[in-house]
């Protein structure tokens, strides 16, 4: 049975790859700083080693004895890019180099990375495909490409099978609402549920492909194994347009909070105005599906928000 290596795998989606991967019975190891995945996210007896991927000691101990690597740790937000620029270079760019050059190191037979739709920044294309060229708005944007380009050199030089995902703004549970760089539809969440008006930046007529988590989980499991892959760039998203204020909408109607009016603000640096993805790649090459569609994403989502803070109201008690 291979074992892998999952960074960040006490975040948003590294956790959620993790339960799957547990559920097929792969042996797991993390890497995790806790910087923002929480130890509760953890399951018992999975090997936890607490460290940094800019640490190279960490970094090669976690990497003993693996098979494949999910990479998912990173400085993730576009508004935090914009204000530490710096720090998310050695982190996005620093510690993902650190991470192929010990997989290839250490005889790792495949490296699937983590990277966005942010990549292809403000695009004049109706639909999103790989062959674009990317055009990066912000500092995060301009890291997930250069990780993209630096697993397809270790591809090429070293023989490191690698993948890149692109992901078009993912959600569902055990994402964080409590940053001020948390993603929109777990803030929206959290405001609605404390009767409170959430801020929307723009119009509100931005759109976005939205993309349920499942959705990813399985493109990453998909990436892992499939042998056309190796070297490849893929979009992992629903194909499915979305405003900001279409999914607020479907957000008050779940919640019945139609009464909970926002706040709009003025647009935010290294904001976009669309995306949509083209996943035929997705489906040919790796045989990808869409499990979960939007709304349904969004009920689920809803339903772990209401445990969520459930859970969190008994603590304060």
């Amino acid at each position: 049975m291979p074992k892998y290596l999952v960074t960040g795998g006490a975040g948003f989606i590294g956790s959620n790859l993790v339960e799957a991967l547990l559920k097929k019975t792969h042996e797991v190891r993390i890497l995790d700083n806790l910087s923002t995945g929480y130890a509760h996210n953890i399951p018992r007896g999975v090997d936890f080693i607490l460290g940094d991927i800019r640490d190279v000691s960490k970094v090669r101990s976690a990497m003993k004895g693996i098979d494949g690597v999910f990479h998912f740790a990173a400085a993730r937000a576009v508004l935090r890019s914009v204000d530490n620029p710096v720090e998310t270079n050695d982190i996005n760019v620093g510690g993902t180099l650190n991470l192929l050059i010990a997989a290839r190191d250490l005889g790792v037979r495949r490296f699937v990375f983590s990277s966005s739709s942010s990549v292809y920044g403000e695009s004049r294309e109706p639909v999103l495909r790989e062959t674009h060229l990317p055009g990066p708005c912000s500092p995060y944007a301009a890291t997930k490409i250069m990780g993209e380009y630096y697993c397809k050199i270790f591809s090429n030089l070293y023989g490191l099978q690698t993948v890149s995902l692109r992901y078009f703004n993912v959600f569902g549970p055990r994402q964080n609402p409590e940053s001020k760089y948390s993603a929109v539809i777990p803030i929206f969440m959290e405001a609605l549920l404390k009767d409170e008006s959430p801020e929307i930046h723009w119009d509100g007529r931005q759109s976005r492909d939205f993309s349920y988590v499942d959705n990813v989980v399985s493109g990453n499991l998909l990436a892992m194994k499939s042998p056309k892959a190796d070297g490849e760039v893929i979009n992992i998203a629903c194909h499915e347009e979305f405003s900001v204020l279409d999914m607020y909408r479907e957000l008050q109607r779940i919640l019945g909070k139609e009464k909970v009016k926002p706040i709009f603000k003025p647009k935010r640096a290294g904001d976009i105005r669309r995306t949509l993805a083209d996943i035929s790649k997705a489906k040919k090459i790796l045989g990808f599906k869409v499990q979960t569609r939007f709304v349904e994403g969004l009920e689920k989502t809803a339903a772990w928000f209401l445990k969520y803070d459930a859970l969190k109201t008994k603590r304060k008690k």
